[in-house]
């Protein structure tokens, strides 16, 4: 069973991420549930149209709990490295309802201020109780907000991060609810949708951050300056590298699967270089967490230095002759 650095295994994170899932579906089946039947039975446009909101909740929900229960199966031959690419499947997905949601949302308040101010609906204020369940859900998602956060940083699972996002997101929708109930009890009734306007364009911003994460995973984005950083200070103990060229990483999940390139000194055995090799694997997955395999190609610096500017040669060969044919096509 694999084994990550804060001691949490495999099975313990995955169970983990899909315990998230389930009590996040459970708890917008609820809220669905009472949002909207109180906002009917209450004469709560703004609380009905935040029930709508948790329904859609709970449809992409449960699409999310089977991806997490798929990503947790393990490595087979036609998937080496696992199935946890399926959690970044997940995160485009909850990223894709909550744009969707928030773009739904925003032309339901527009349409609603502008019935408003051409008098074509007649709004006579929301009932009290609507107003304390719009706070209640605020107060039960700041909770559950946080504590799907904690589970999505512990266990690095990019879906979970999202749906603490979205349960973020649910708590300015019910705030905006629940000034708009309260504003419209008080006889200005274009609050409400003006405020839900607001948040959903605060909405919008995070399913669009939710979706560039997911997808930078999926393309497999090279490794940030933090990673890279990281790299060069762990092999900066160990003996025998003398130089780090090229490095290369992939994510699974949660996982990073490592490429890299070290200068060793030429005039040692392959057996010795293969021992230094070995010792690079060994430090970065230890020093790195969720790293989960490491490649190391070394070869003597002396050579690792004249590659390096072969390759920079060849860049410059190739804008060169761009650069020409480009200028030989303009004068044409």
């Amino acid at each position: 069973m694999t084994k990550i650095k804060n001691n949490m295994t495999t099975c313990e994170r995955n169970r983990k991420g899909l315990l998230a899932v389930q009590v996040g579906l459970a708890a917008n089946t609820i809220l669905a549930v009472l949002k909207c039947s109180i906002g009917i039975v209450g004469n709560s446009p703004a609380l009905l149209a935040d029930g709508i909101n948790s329904t859609s909740d709970v449809a992409y929900g449960v699409v999310m709990a089977i991806f997490m229960k798929l990503s947790g199966r393990p490595a087979d031959r036609e998937h080496p490295y696992g199935h946890e690419q399926l959690e970044s499947v997940a995160a485009v997905v909850v990223g894709a309802f909550v744009v969707s949601t928030a773009i739904a949302i925003f032309w339901n308040s527009i349409n609603g201020i502008y019935e408003i101010v051409t008098e074509e609906s007649i709004f006579t204020g929301a009932s009290m109780l609507a107003l304390w369940v719009c706070l209640g859900t605020a107060v039960f998602k700041v909770w559950l907000s946080f504590w799907t956060g904690k589970i999505g940083k512990e266990t690095k699972n990019t879906a979970v991060e999202a749906l603490a996002h979205d349960h973020r997101n649910d708590i300015f929708a019910a705030l905006a609810a629940a000034i708009g109930v309260f504003f419209g009890r008080s006889g200005v009734p274009w609050v409400d949708p003006l405020a839900g306007a607001i948040v959903s364009l605060v909405i919008l911003y995070t399913g669009v951050d939710i979706l560039r994460s997911a997808t930078a995973d999926l393309m497999n984005t090279l490794p940030g300056k933090r990673l890279r950083v990281k790299i060069h200070d762990v092999l900066a103990s160990v003996d025998g590298v003398q130089a780090v060229e090229e490095i290369y990483a992939h994510r699974f999940g949660p996982y990073l699967m490592v490429n890299l390139t070290i200068g060793v000194d030429g005039l040692i055995t392959v057996a010795q270089g293969d021992e230094i090799a070995t010792c690079v694997e060994k430090v970065l997955l230890e020093e790195i967490e969720f790293m989960r395999r490491v490649y190391v190609h070394y070869h003597p610096v002396a050579t690792c230095n004249v590659a390096s500017q072969c390759k920079k040669n060849q860049e410059n060969r190739r804008f060169k002759e761009s650069r020409s044919s480009s200028t030989s096509m303009t004068k044409i």
